[in-house]
């Protein structure tokens, strides 16, 4: 449909032709120069100790479990509600995924969620900063420091937002990201692990490149190729010189879907607490039935037809028991998932297109 506005579209801002042509020409398309500047500028940026790009952020998250020694008969305790690339690659490894509720007014999970499902089995908690919030992070770690658990920040929906003034995905002892074409910044693929842990960002060195480091076709660990290219990464570092540029804008869609649905009867939006300064990825509303009896199905329905592309929340672990086996009822989660609206949340929207697509959402309510 012309003139439809699209749930996400991937912006390139300066000179990402430019380095993405000067990749290709010089015949490093593979690995090459433009992936050590990535990982060096991402680690500027980010003021991370180790920064190790990979080939997306699913990836990041599969080599963040191979370095700890996450293995068979482990558990990570995963979020019921939020993209389920943390819980997926527990499974890759051989551990099991435990789902823990998230609170009713963040979407993010919380130490009093998670403190009851930590068993002897546990390995890690992964806190998932569900559209660009950052989970209250400080009581998830005093929590591992006392059960001698791992966390690890999926920081993949998170680029740039920040926690009592640390960047998401460094605060805890490993953090991950996604550069994939929605995020804040984007390779059309990719992602990076960060660590402060310099033997464990040698440790995922290895496996990200084949288990082999010091002499070739050696291979001390079973490893997988994780690597980025040359080509991905020279369209990342084009991306991070306009990174403040790309958080302005988020942070003025967000600022004007704010102001106009925060005023609407029937929705409510995620809570940003105050430590949080958030680069938010995606705008999500929660659909009242009482104003929209028709249900969020028939919602998207209905602004696919006024040419508005939105997108469902996550579905819960609950909706899929072929892959996790029978879960528990998690009340938030489920009655999350089954209400979300994401909305148009890219940051080249200007506020015309904001306002179109509330009005349309204004007038669906009953």
């Amino acid at each position: 449909m012309r003139n439809t506005i699209p749930w996400a579209e991937p912006t390139l801002w300066g000179r990402e032709e430019e380095y993405a042509v000067d990749a290709l020409r010089s015949t490093w398309i593979s690995g090459g120069p433009y992936v050590d500047r990535l990982e060096a500028d991402f680690a500027r940026y980010a003021d991370a100790r180790n920064v190790l790009a990979v080939a997306n952020g699913t990836a990041a998250l599969h080599l963040a479990y191979l370095g700890a020694g996450i293995g068979a008969g482990d558990e990570v305790i995963v979020p019921g509600f939020a993209f389920m690339a943390a819980a997926n690659m527990a499974r890759m490894v051989g551990a099991t995924p435990v789902f823990a509720d998230i609170d009713p007014d963040t979407w993010c999970i919380t130490a009093e969620t998670v403190a009851p499902l930590i068993t002897s089995r546990t390995r890690a908690i992964v806190p998932v900063h569900t559209y660009g919030n950052v989970c209250a992070l400080e009581p998830l770690l005093a929590l591992g420091d006392e059960s001698g658990v791992l966390v690890i920040e999926d920081a993949a929906e998170s680029i740039g937002s920040k926690y009592r003034g640390r960047m998401s995905g460094t605060i805890a002892p490993m953090g991950t990201y996604s550069f994939h074409a929605t995020k804040t910044i984007t390779t059309g693929e990719g992602g990076a692990v960060t660590t402060g842990d310099d033997a464990l960002a040698d440790r995922m060195r290895l496996y990200r490149s084949h288990g082999m480091a010091r002499t070739r076709y050696m291979h001390e660990v079973a490893g997988h190729n994780f690597r980025l290219t040359n080509l991905q990464a020279a369209i990342g570092c084009a991306q991070l010189e306009q990174i403040d540029r790309i958080v302005a804008k988020r942070g003025g869609v967000w600022a004007a879907y704010t102001t106009r649905l925060q005023a609407m009867p029937g929705l409510s939006m995620q809570k940003i607490e105050m430590d949080v300064d958030p680069v938010m990825w995606a705008v999500g509303v929660r659909l009242d039935p009482a104003h929209y009896p028709q249900g969020r199905d028939a919602v998207m329905g209905q602004m696919d037809a006024l040419g508005i592309e939105t997108r469902p929340g996550f579905y819960p672990a609950s909706a899929m028991p072929h892959l996790y086996g029978p879960q528990s009822h998690l009340p938030v989660s489920d009655a999350l998932a089954a209400s979300m609206l994401v909305l148009p949340s890219s940051p080249s929207l200007d506020d015309a297109r904001i306002h179109r697509i509330c009005d349309a959402l204004a007038s669906l309510a009953g």
